[in-house]
Parts: structure tokens; C-alpha cells; sequence
């Protein structure tokens, strides 16, 4: 994958992340995922197999990250909090391609790498209740579509849902080993009703979309997508049997 500059804070030079660091970490994960739980992945085959596209991932585990970068058909570069980066972890996981980013602030550093993951035609995931909460999208940041929006990436939505059931006995804060988790991938769709990137020949489509990038513009993406997320969450429950909210 070929790496694209862009300029950071300071206008210092900011690479996107490495999509083979990625890949390992997609192979890394799942050896763990089916080694520790039981992923059952429905609708894989919707994510597109070329250029851009945004995962937009349900959170109310912490496994819910790795789970979806090990059972995802195409490597992805998660927006991961800073607070997740410590100690011998921190390393590892700049090294598999994951992202920094402090929530407290416009971290522009990762804005700038996040969006050149999409304009080399990655998969960028994001976890667009800014937080673990309750796994419902019931609060939407308007950073997704942002995302969306300035990148001409679809969004693929991702539902996680067992990964906060019955609490395993070795490990109380993990689900139980061996358990049931599915994982549900919906089909893509544009942040922007009627709007869709351009094609470029061998590419895929082209990143650094044109839509309107206003505040009232993101604020309608965003309602547009948190409306096709819920959708999205509550057809996935019926699918699999999982009626009942994340607990």
C-alpha cells in the first residue's frame, strides 16, 4: 500500500498507517477470537472488497475492537482512544496499524490519519458512540460522518452482540470462553442521501469526497446514519435471536 503525506500539526508530515501492519493484526485476531470465543459472522460478503469504506461498530465491550479486526474480511485501522495505548501494549498496537486519538480534543494528527487511511482506500473503523455504553447507537457523534463525508467512504454498519453477556468465570470482565458472539454486517450506505464517491479505474472508489461539509450538513448525515444504524442493530437482534438490549 502505497503511503500518502499528509500534514499534521505544526505542518509536520503524517503517514497513514501501515495496511500490512494491519493485515497481521487481522491475523492475529483471529486466531484469538476463534481460539478464546465462538464468532459467528453473518453478512461479511456486504463489505466492499475494494477502496474506502468505514466500519461503524456498536460498542459495549471492550472485546468488541478485536473481535470485528480478527472475524472483518478486509484488513481495518480502528480509531482507538490514547488511553488504550500503554505500556508494552502501546507499541503493538501503533504496530497492526491501530489509531491514536485523544477524545478530549481535535486531534488532528489522527483526523489527518484516519482520513489517509481512506484516501489510499483502507477500511477505517469507528465506534461512533464515542464510548462503551449501552451498544444501542443511541448517542452519535458527528465525527462518523465527518469521516464519511470528507473521505467519499461508505459506511458499512457492524453490530457486535453477546460480547457483554454472562461474564466469564476465569475472567469476569471477558465474556465466557467458548461463548457465542455474532457479528453482524449490514449493507453499505452513503452518509449523504443521494451523494456517492467517484470510481477511479483499479481503485475503487476515490477518497476526499466533495459533499457539503458544513454543520448543518453533518448534523443531517448524522441523523441519516444514526437512524440507519438503529435499523441496522435492531434488524440484526431479530437475525440472530438476540432480542433483548446489551447487558
Amino acid at each position: 500500500m502505497r503511503r500518502h503525506p499528509r500534514r499534521g500539526e505544526a505542518g509536520s508530515e503524517v503517514t497513514a498507517p501501515s495496511q500490512r501492519g494491519a493485515e497481521v493484526g487481522r491475523r492475529i485476531g483471529v486466531g484469538l477470537m476463534y481460539g478464546l470465543w465462538k464468532p459467528r459472522v453473518l453478512g461479511g460478503w456486504r463489505v466492499p472488497a475494494t477502496g474506502p469504506v468505514i466500519l461503524a461498530v456498536n460498542h459495549s465491550h471492550i472485546i468488541d475492537g478485536p473481535m470485528v479486526i480478527g472475524v472483518a474480511p478486509r484488513a481495518s485501522h480502528f480509531l482507538v482512544k490514547k488511553e488504550a495505548f500503554t505500556g508494552p501494549l502501546a507499541p503493538f498496537m501503533r504496530s497492526v496499524g491501530q489509531l491514536e486519538v485523544d477524545r478530549s480534543t481535535a486531534d488532528r494528527t489522527a483526523i489527518t490519519r484516519a482520513l489517509g487511511v481512506l484516501a489510499a482506500g483502507g477500511v477505517l473503523g469507528i465506534f461512533p458512540e464515542g464510548t462503551r455504553g449501552e451498544g444501542d447507537f443511541a448517542a452519535l457523534r458527528a465525527g462518523l460522518a465527518y469521516f464519511a463525508v470528507r473521505g467519499g467512504a461508505p459506511i458499512v454498519p457492524v453490530a457486535v452482540l453477546g460480547s457483554s453477556e454472562r461474564p466469564g468465570r476465569l475472567i469476569k470482565a471477558l465474556p465466557a470462553l467458548r461463548s457465542r458472539i455474532d457479528v453482524v454486517f449490514g449493507d453499505p450506505f452513503e452518509a449523504v442521501e443521494g451523494v456517492r464517491s467517484s470510481n477511479t479505474g483499479g481503485g475503487g472508489r476515490r477518497a476526499g469526497g466533495s459533499g457539503r461539509r458544513t454543520r448543518k450538513a453533518l448534523d443531517e448525515a448524522t441523523e441519516r446514519i444514526q437512524k440507519q444504524l438503529t435499523a441496522h442493530l435492531e434488524n440484526a437482534r431479530r437475525l440472530t435471536g438476540r432480542q433483548a438490549t446489551l447487558e
